[in-house]
């Protein structure tokens, strides 16, 4: 009985000892020689694992950038340009410096200006309703107002004002990760420049309908007037879908977009003063006459000049 213990313990370390070494021989002969630099570039990442990059997480970012030619195609979002610098500097690339981002919510559809029409008594969740219906108020493009942009943040940027019941963002703490704009069903939230000095302008509406539904659906709905498109002198505002859109690259700041908007629905932010709405329509109107008597002193002197020809 001791031998058969003994031939059996005997065997069954003799297996494991072969066993070992075909596992080490193969692992040898098989074995995938990765860059060092990948760890490198994944020591200078911030480790916050959002995605908002592009990419499944920090160590996937690293093997995408290692291997790629430029770093044309990649950005940390939540590092921001510090980061990226450091990336390049490690991989012997340039990178050139981004303007920093902030998430916007694009709509202005308070409990106020936007009365619901029914109450919603399922799972808290703005996928799952937005799934069920169009949402409880007579806009089925706003926000539906259950969080989800909320719970996605993985940096506390975002939360929900009880009076307004739309979602807040703390510009301190946004990383413009783009984890809310992926949470969000509706499509509200937008990534855009913070702007000089964090000054920004934007129309917070992204309902499509035309002005009278939109504006019976909400009170400070964009109702596709058009007037801040005529007021803009820089080209920096477009009209798509019954929705005024204002391109970042473009706006001058000058805020008259904003004081001629009917219904409020273009906000700016983080300036130092308040806007004078009647001191810049007053600008407006007295730019448009100067342009009038312009055009008619251009009218005269051509039928002068023609009338001259004539003679």
């Amino acid at each position: 009985m001791t031998n058969i213990v003994i031939w059996t313990i005997a065997i069954i370390t003799v297996l494991g000892v072969l066993l070992a070494l075909v596992l080490f021989l193969v692992a040898k002969k098989f074995k995938v020689e990765e860059d060092p630099r990948i760890d490198e570039v994944e020591k200078a990442m911030p480790g916050a694992n959002c995605g908002g990059c592009g990419f499944a997480g920090c160590r996937a970012f690293a093997e995408s950038a290692v291997k790629a030619s430029d770093l044309e195609k990649h950005f940390c979002p939540v590092g921001g340009n510090d980061t990226m610098a450091k990336v390049a500097a490690i991989l012997g690339f340039e990178v050139k410096a981004k303007a920093p981002q902030v998430a916007v919510i694009r709509c202005n559809g308070t409990c106020s200006a936007r009365p619901k029409t029914n109450e919603y008594d399922g799972f808290p969740s703005c996928k799952v309703k937005a799934a069920l219906y169009s949402g409880d108020t007579g806009c089925s493009f706003g926000c539906l107002g259950c969080g989800d942009c909320v719970e996605a943040c993985q940096f506390g940027a975002l939360s929900m004002d009880p009076e307004t019941g739309l979602p807040v963002v703390d510009e301190e703490k946004c990383t413009a990760c783009g984890a809310c704009v992926k949470a969000c069903p509706k499509l509200i939230i937008e990534l855009r420049p913070k702007g000089p000095r964090g000054m920004r302008e934007a129309v917070v509406c992204v309902n499509k309908d035309k002005g009278p539904v939109a504006k019976k659906a909400c009170a400070n709905a964009c109702i596709g007037c058009g007037i801040c498109v005529k007021t803009c002198t820089h080209d920096a505002i477009v009209m798509e879908n019954n929705i005024a859109y204002i391109d970042p690259a473009k706006c001058k700041l000058c805020r008259e977009c904003e004081a001629m908007c009917p219904t409020g629905a273009i906000h700016g932010v983080n300036f130092p003063k308040a806007l004078d709405k009647e001191a810049v329509k007053a600008r407006i109107a007295e730019r448009k006459k100067k342009a009038a008597e312009a055009e008619a002193a251009a009218k005269a002197a051509e039928a002068e000049q023609s009338k001259k020809e004539e003679q």
